[in-house]
């Protein structure tokens, strides 16, 4: 079965500022899950891009394996990308980041990659504060590789095999805050009204703006041990010649006020606790942004919004003085401009 966007859309679509609809930053057709919250949270980089009024020809698109990994193709198909391997995006991102500043970054990765093969590569454009809008999909576990926990499952939860994690998680965005990071935010997937505006935000910061998107797994979610379970039909496929069917699922969705909290129930029947930080909160000292993320854990809840920003450290353009032309445009003048400027550059070393 093969599935295709129809063809035909009204002649009277609203239009941005910068001349373009909605279908315009749209890309390929999710080969994902039905229900998945990446979908949702691919919406919502949509929805972002389209109110900015953002040029899907000066956005580079950044990735590197995983389920989150393969959502660029599934908007802003008019922009650039690259797909990278596994945990390697921040170093590719930084690369062409450093070739021409001009162009909006977002770098999509998800826990696995982001938490565990990528953690040395997250860490560096932390400190660097790449301008970078780095899109973590969370959804503690591997989805490609059949649902093991990953670093971000919190020690404790069950995975689709029902033995809970004996590890400590790692909270990304306490990282990202003591690692460098000049803007971090926590989303739910499911919360559009929430995120986009935390898109928004990151996209119109300079430095390294880092989201932490929960993102729930609607297939390795689940626990059952029946027999019915998607557990066992992979088990018993060869025997049964039955092939792996993944049930729709409807997406999960949440709206609740700034300041509370809500309990959302999951395809399997777990819950999660979000708690929606309140604006009126300082988030410009990093040691509250830490504290409020550990209050927040220690009751159980993961704290949502906007958790620090600080727009006065450096990018690392600022902080290397690279030049503000992109480097494809440089002639050889401008490489090469001789022996008088380089016998100067000697005598300032002197």
């Amino acid at each position: 079965m093969s599935f295709e966007r129809p063809t035909f859309r009204h002649p009277q679509q609203a239009k941005n500022e910068a001349g373009y609809t909605r279908k315009d930053y749209e890309g390929a057709i999710s080969t994902l899950c039905a229900g998945c919250g990446h979908d949702s949270a691919t919406a919502g980089i949509i929805q972002a891009c389209f109110e900015l009024n953002v040029e899907p020809h000066r956005v580079a698109k950044m990735s590197g394996i995983g389920c989150s990994s393969k959502t660029p193709a599934y908007f802003l198909g008019r922009s650039h990308g690259f797909n990278s391997v596994h945990g390697r995006m921040p170093s590719i991102a930084t690369g062409a980041n450093m070739a021409n500043r001009d162009l909006l970054y977002i770098g999509v990765s998800g826990d696995g990659d982001t938490a565990s093969i990528g953690m040395g590569q997250f860490a560096h454009a932390l400190r660097r504060n790449l301008n970078l809008n780095y899109l973590c999909m969370n959804n503690g576990c591997y989805g490609l590789t059949k649902g093991q926990d990953s670093a971000t499952a919190d020690k404790g939860s069950a995975g689709k095999k029902g033995v809970p994690n004996p590890y400590a998680s790692i909270d990304l965005c306490e990282l990202a805050i003591e690692l460098g990071a000049s803007y971090v935010a926590r989303g739910f997937s499911g919360d559009k009204k929430q995120l986009v505006p935390l898109i928004k935000g990151a996209f119109a910061h300079s430095g390294l703006a880092f989201i932490d998107i929960i993102s729930p797994c609607v297939t390795f979610n689940n626990t059952s041990t029946s027999t019915k379970s998607y557990e066992y039909v992979r088990e018993h496929i060869e025997a049964t010649n039955t092939f792996d069917f993944i049930p729709l699922q409807q997406e999960i969705l949440a709206d609740y006020e700034e300041g509370t909290s809500q309990a959302v129930t999951m395809h399997d029947g777990s819950i999660i606790h979000l708690h929606k930080a309140d604006s009126s909160k300082d988030v410009t000292n990093r040691l509250i942004a830490v504290n409020n993320l550990e209050t927040e854990k220690a009751k159980g809840r993961l704290l949502t919004g906007l958790l620090y920003v600080n727009q006065e450290i450096m990018e690392t353009h600022d902080i290397i003085n690279s030049t503000l032309r992109p480097l494809n445009s440089l002639t050889e003048r401008d490489l090469c401009p001789g022996n008088q400027a380089l016998q100067k550059i000697n005598d300032s070393l002197r």
